[in-house]
C-alpha cells in the first residue's frame, strides 16, 4: 500500500495551488462558474434548474467535462507503470493546460475552459491508492472536514501533527487562487501559460526517485 511521505504532501499542496490558480481564472472568465470546484457548479446547476435553464445547462456541461477528465486520467494512469504514474499524470495535466492556453490565444475561450476542466479532472487522479483517489486536490470541503477531525484527535498519541497535511492542501488552494486572480487581471486567459509552466516544473520534480510510488 502506498504511504505518502512529507515531500509527497508538499507536492500535493503545490498541485492544489495549481488547481486554485486555474479555478480562479475560470471563475473570472466565466463570470462565476468553476473549473476545479464541482460542488459549486453542482449547486449552480440545481439553482439554475429552477431559475435559469441556461445556467443549469452550462454547469451540467462543465461537470460532465470534468468527469471526462477524471476518466481520461484514470485510464491513462492505469496504463502507466506505478513508478512513473505520478509524473506522467501531471505531464498529462500540463499538456491539457497548454492546449487550453493555446486555445485562449486563438480567441476560443469556451474551448479553453473545456480543456481546463479536463485538466482539473485529470489532476485529481494524480494520487491514487489501490485504484481510488487518495488525495483530492480540487475539493476542499473534504479536506477541511479531515482537518477538523485531525484537530479533534490532537491529544491522542502520535496525532499531534496529523492535521498539518490537510492545512497545507487548503492553504495551497487558497494561495494559488489568489495568484490566479492577479495573473488573470494582468494577462487574461494567457495566464494559463503560467499554469502550464508551473505544472511542468511540478512534473519534473515528481520525476525524482524519492517521489516514485508503488501500488
Amino acid at each position: 500500500m502506498t504511504r505518502y511521505q512529507r515531500h509527497h504532501w508538499f507536492l500535493a499542496a503545490a498541485l492544489a495551488g495549481l488547481a486554485g490558480f486555474v479555478d480562479a481564472i475560470g471563475f473570472l472568465y466565466t463570470g462565476g462558474f468553476f473549473t476545479a470546484f464541482m460542488t459549486g457548479n453542482s449547486t449552480r446547476m440545481a439553482v439554475g434548474l429552477f431559475t435559469d435553464g441556461r445556467i443549469a445547462g452550462i454547469a451540467a456541461a462543465m461537470i460532465a467535462t470534468f468527469v471526462l477528465g477524471v476518466i481520461i486520467g484514470n485510464v491513462a494512469g492505469s496504463l502507466c507503470p506505478a513508478r512513473t504514474r505520478l509524473p506522467l499524470t501531471i505531464l498529462g495535466v500540463v499538456m491539457l493546460l497548454a492546449a487550453a492556453a493555446g486555445l485562449g490565444m486563438a480567441g476560443l475561450g469556451v474551448l479553453a475552459v473545456g480543456f481546463t476542466l479536463l485538466a482539473m479532472g485529470m489532476e485529481n487522479t494524480v494520487f491514487q491508492r489501490e485504484g481510488q483517489v487518495s488525495i483530492g486536490l480540487t475539493y476542499m470541503t473534504g479536506t477541511l472536514v479531515k482537518l477538523g477531525q485531525a484537530l479533534s484527535r490532537i491529544h491522542h498519541a502520535g496525532q499531534l501533527w496529523a492535521w498539518v497535511p490537510h492545512l497545507l492542501l487548503w492553504t495551497g488552494m487558497v494561495g494559488g487562487a489568489g495568484l490566479g486572480v492577479l495573473a488573470y487581471l494582468d494577462w487574461g486567459l494567457l495566464a494559463l501559460w503560467m499554469a502550464a509552466a508551473i505544472g511542468l516544473i511540478l512534473a519534473l520534480i515528481a520525476c525524482l526517485p524519492r517521489f516514485a510510488l508503488h501500488d
